[in-house]
């Protein structure tokens, strides 16, 4: 009897499929960047922007004497500066790969960087605005560290960092630039805020989690029911209490672990008989937020000449690591170590390190603060309210794009094709009392990714 031919003994002559179409990426919400005014750097006059505005006069104590002159006031100026930096990324294609691979990969590359080029910006912009000095928490809680479980934003936080805004005289969008701020009752009136879309407003900004918060207090869900179809802003999902609150799942956050311990060696240059502190925390491999933070380890000894500390790091992956050092409870500055980069502005520094690696922490290096711990286990997101001219984006260079694909010199033979970005720009922050963030924790959480 003959054998049965199955379609195994034939698996080399089937032609895989691939499918014409690539699939969809993640999609982010970019909100951020489109609050700063735009402002320009002229060519020629360095990488500093400096914004100057002049301070009020005190109101006057007292009423005129007859015939005397008043003292008179000083003028006072207040300057901000931002430095513009440049940034920028490629992606390199050989001509092999171009001709073998079934998707078009420079279009792919096109696609990519512009994408890589938005998400910088934003990133960027969150990363300033954290530099702001203003911070309310939740239930009136004292610190990052304070908060707990259940402390979700809430309407009592907000209104309490309108108010304070509002108290300051920070501008509010559509309004407040104008000498006559009334805004006429009746409908089609002179001013643009006679409309609901119009009306002077502050912006606030927060991650797509902590909307989960927001969406269940049932103040919040009665105003969003009549307010709900006027959207002025990207990622809008609402307004209430003066604000209009925009969604965005590149807000950073920080996620609280527990102590990471060194041990002293004699391997380096800190000083003899000393005791040192570290802290370790981590930035995610795709938006390079810091947002692993470990508590400050226990005190380490460190003896004898050329001392060292050996660490550890944390084996969680999807994380590069870096290790702050100093001689109190709170360390200020990153290690240097032979495990940090080995070319760019942080050569040598114990920053962008590999999950689970041990590292010899052989010096002090540069001066960084680390940020906040939570209480471990616990995830602090930071929602902003935003007033008008609380920073600027400050172009020295506009973005340029780069497609590479002929040969030239370094490549003769014509055997790569590059596609990058550069941009030379700093974020201005031109009033930090015109903006202030809530941090509040979520009830939600992501529980895959």
């Amino acid at each position: 009897m003959a054998g049965t031919n199955t379609a195994s003994q034939f698996s080399s002559d089937i032609e895989n499929y691939i499918a014409d179409e690539t699939l969809p990426l993640a999609r982010r919400q970019l909100v951020a960047y489109q609050f700063g005014d735009p402002a320009e750097l002229p060519k020629g006059r360095g990488t500093s922007y400096t914004a100057t505005r002049y301070q009020r006069l005190p109101l006057p104590y007292a009423p005129l004497s007859e015939g005397v002159p008043p003292v008179g006031e000083t003028m006072t100026i207040q300057q901000v500066t931002a430095v513009a930096q440049q940034w920028g990324d490629k992606v390199t294609i050989t001509d092999v790969a171009e001709m073998t691979i079934k998707h078009p990969l420079f279009k792919k590359a096109t696609e990519l960087v512009g994408l890589q080029l938005s998400e910088t910006l934003e990133r960027n912009t969150f990363n300033a605005l954290m530099a702001g000095t203003q911070v309310n928490y939740v239930n009136s809680r004292g610190s990052r560290g304070a908060l707990a479980t259940g402390d979700v934003l809430d309407t009592n936080t907000v209104l309490r960092t309108v108010g304070a805004l509002q108290t300051l005289g920070a501008p509010r969008f559509m309004g407040d630039e104008m000498t006559d701020t009334k805004i006429a009752a009746e409908a089609g009136g002179a001013r643009a805020s006679d409309s609901p879309r119009g009306m002077p407003h502050y912006c606030g900004i927060c991650h797509t989690l902590v909307v989960a918060d927001w969406s269940q207090n049932s103040t919040v869900i009665l105003a969003r029911s009549y307010s709900d179809l006027n959207r002025l802003y990207n990622y809008e999902i609402g307004e209430w209490g003066g604000t209009r609150w925009c969604a965005s799942n590149m807000v950073p956050f920080w996620t609280g672990y527990a102590q990471v311990n060194g041990t002293a060696g004699t391997s380096g240059s800190l000083a003899t008989n000393a005791t040192y502190y570290i802290i370790v925390t981590g930035n995610d491999t795709q938006n390079q937020y810091e947002s692993y933070v470990a508590a400050v380890s226990n005190a380490i000894s460190v003896t004898g000449p050329n001392g060292s500390i050996s660490v550890t790091l944390p084996t969680t992956t999807g994380y590069t690591y870096n290790v702050y050092v100093g001689t109190t409870t709170s360390p200020n500055q990153l290690g240097l170590s032979a495990s940090g980069p080995t070319s760019g502005p942080l050569m040598g520094q114990a920053t962008q390190m590999a999950a689970g690696a041990t590292v010899v922490i052989t010096g002090l290096g540069n001066t960084q603060v680390p940020p906040a711990a939570p209480t471990s286990g616990l995830t602090v997101y930071p929602n902003f309210l935003i007033g008008r001219g609380a920073y600027a984006q400050v172009v020295l260079d506009n973005v340029k794009f780069t497609y590479l694909k002929d040969a030239d010199k370094s490549d003769p033979l014509n055997q790569l094709r590059v596609v990058g970005w550069k941009s030379f720009y700093g974020t201005l922050l031109s009033n930090v009392q015109f903006f202030a963030r809530i941090e509040a924790t979520s009830a939600y959480t992501s529980t895959f990714g």
